[in-house]
């Protein structure tokens, strides 16, 4: 029996970049936790999730459990910041007129739900806490599923998507910055505002180094990144937000390099052509973290998180009656398309703003239910919101959890119905040219 050659094995890891392979990985990740937990083997679930490890005198010894939730999340997170440095600096928000409607969305889509889930629970106060668990949307589970079910929509779509969900995260990781910090340690905060700072400055003064030489990044900036993700772990500050700020620091423009020629003589075409173009460093990092993001930061915290003992059917049908259940899953199934799509008109009916033309209604509904799948930064925000192990946290997860698969299922629906109309009206225009 022959081994898998190297080659295959650098196959499988660059196919992690898909948006497909990595949503497929997470759902694995979600079900095989919920399988586990609600098994006879359930107790070495638990066990496997509460083993600590790490160094004690740092603060650092943490269950395997909260090492996903703080640590490998943080990876997630400084993609994130990595990708919206990129959207802002010359990307799809970087035209204010163009940026305006997605992020508007997203506003929406986060104010809409929070309203909907503290209304259902204004007569409960002491679960008021979880008013944020819905206002987050999953990027990798509404970009999968926009895969495999959009071969025909609109490029554009798409981008929307991405923008509102890059926003919604990072309005959400504010929100976590903000209202879930309970108590604030100065030194240990200050500290890791300067590691950032010293991170930063040095990503962009050598930007061309890092490019050249991929090993000097894990030398270099990735013990800078980790001593500051310590820090604001110490400090009190949950440590994801370490990793959006340094995504952040990342220069997302590429660097001119002139050649001799081209200092002489900038008129000519030939000497023009012999500028160097250096590559984006916020790139080339996002396309080498994207596989350990997706292959393994994200499905590991899925794991961690989303093992729910939901008790059987029983246990099942009485998370189903509690009103925490149904604030959540209504803030994420409705709220989501109502604040995103109602939030939409009013920009583009009251402003200047406008949607692109190969955008419709129902396309931005579609959109609107995928936002509904909470999932990856819902699951975090419960963990912040409830204790682990009460009734609640585990209400709140279950919740999480059932208006995820049912806004997909609403937003395939949807979406598949619109692909195979514009499917139609592509053939319907071949035929036409065909003539």
């Amino acid at each position: 029996m022959t081994s898998p050659s190297p080659a295959t094995g650098f196959r499988l890891f660059t196919s992690l970049r898909k948006d497909t392979v990595g949503g497929g990985l997470l759902v694995i990740a979600a079900l095989t936790a919920l399988i586990w937990a609600n098994s006879p083997l359930s107790d070495s679930y638990l066990a496997l999730r509460d083993i600590e490890v790490g160094f004690a005198p740092w603060h650092l010894q943490l269950s395997l459990g909260t090492w996903a939730a703080d640590g490998l999340l943080a990876i997630f997170f400084f993609l994130v910041g990595v990708e919206l440095k990129t959207e802002f600096t010359h990307g799809d928000l970087r035209s204010f007129r163009t940026a305006i409607v997605p992020i508007t969305a997203a506003a929406g889509g986060v104010i809409v739900p929070a309203l909907i889930y503290t209304v259902l629970m204004v007569s409960h106060p002491e679960l008021l806490r979880g008013w944020a668990i819905p206002t987050a949307t999953d990027i990798a589970f509404a970009v999968a599923i926009l895969a495999i079910i959009g071969s025909h929509l609109p490029k554009s779509l798409r981008v929307f998507l991405l923008t509102l969900a890059a926003v919604d995260d990072l309005l959400a990781i504010g929100i976590i910055a903000v209202f879930y910090t309970e108590t604030i340690t100065i030194v240990p905060l200050l500290a890791a505002v300067a590691v950032i700072i010293a991170y930063g400055l040095i990503a962009s003064r050598f930007r061309t180094f890092f490019v050249d030489r991929a090993w000097a990044a894990w030398v270099i900036l990735l013990p800078l990144g980790l001593i500051a993700w310590a820090l604001m772990h110490s400090s009190g500050v949950h440590s994801t937000i370490a990793g959006v700020l340094l995504g952040f620091t990342i220069p997302a423009l590429a660097s001119r390099r002139k050649g001799r020629q081209a200092r002489k003589a900038k008129s000519s075409r030939l000497n023009a052509q012999s500028d160097e173009e250096r590559p984006n460093l916020a790139e080339m990092i996002e396309h080498r973290l994207r596989p350990l993001s997706a292959g393994f930061a994200v499905p590991v915290f899925a794991f961690f998180a989303a093992g729910v003992a939901v008790g059987g059917l029983e246990g099942l049908a009485t998370a189903f009656t509690q009103p925490l259940t149904f604030a959540i899953m209504a803030a994420l199934i409705v709220g989501k398309p109502l604040g995103i799509l109602t939030s939409t008109w009013l920009v583009t009916r009251f402003t200047s703003a406008g949607l692109d033309q190969s955008l419709k209604w129902p396309d931005l509904a579609g959109v609107g239910l995928l936002a509904g799948i909470g999932f990856t930064v819902s699951l975090l925000v419960a963990e912040l919101s409830f204790t682990p192990g009460s009734p609640d946290h585990d209400y709140a997860k279950v919740a999480i959890l059932s208006a995820s698969v049912i806004a997909a299922l609403l937003a395939s629906v949807v979406l598949g119905g619109r692909n195979r109309r514009y499917r139609k009206t592509e053939n319907a225009t071949l035929d036409v040219d065909h003539l």
